[in-house]
């Protein structure tokens, strides 16, 4: 019978460590209407953010074009910006 009793012991133990672990996990976890809430209020909704976001893309693109346009290596540029010559790396 001691033989069996420590898996027993050992499984029971799992068992319970699951349970608690499961019933914590459902009592944290928010509902529908939370997350729905929460998708509201995240930042990447805000109007003005998404339009920055927008021109930042373009201007990545844009500058992408470019460089895939002249056979210059871009990346050993000294000056990025040639509409402010005087700034450096």
């Amino acid at each position: 019978m001691s033989t069996m009793s420590k898996p027993l012991q050992v499984a029971a133990l799992l068992g319970v460590g699951a349970t608690v672990g499961s019933v914590l996990f459902a009592l944290v976890t928010p509902g529908e209407l939370q997350k729905k809430g929460m998708l509201k209020e995240m930042p990447e909704q805000n109007p003005r953010i998404q339009d920055e976001a927008s021109w930042r893309q373009q201007l990545v693109m844009e500058t992408l074009q470019k460089a895939a346009a002249t056979q210059e290596n871009v990346a050993w540029r000294k000056r990025w910006l040639a509409s402010n010559p005087g700034r450096s790396e």
